[in-house]
């Protein structure tokens, strides 16, 4: 897992409780996604509409249970990112 992976799950983490629901992701990446990019948290072509945001949450819910863990998460950016 990249620290790069493991910032942006931090900054995403709009309850600061370790997991990520869908709404938090999208409600992040819409409020902070720009700044995020603007400091090198995450790449500019990542800050997207919705239904993007809504399919990363998608591809990285691996064991379909509605929340993403850190490894979950990771496990998608990194790869998407290229981060790994």
């Amino acid at each position: 897992m990249s620290e790069k992976a493991r910032k942006l799950f931090e900054a995403l983490d709009l309850d600061h409780n370790g997991t990520l629901t869908r709404e938090e992701v999208i409600v992040a990446l819409r409020s902070k996604g720009p700044s995020l990019a603007a400091s090198g948290v995450l790449p500019f072509w990542g800050v997207q509409d919705t239904d993007a945001s809504s399919a990363l949450f998608d591809a990285a819910d691996q064991n379909g249970d509605s929340v993403l863990t850190l490894e979950e998460f990771a496990a998608v950016v990194d790869r998407r990112f290229g981060w790994s």
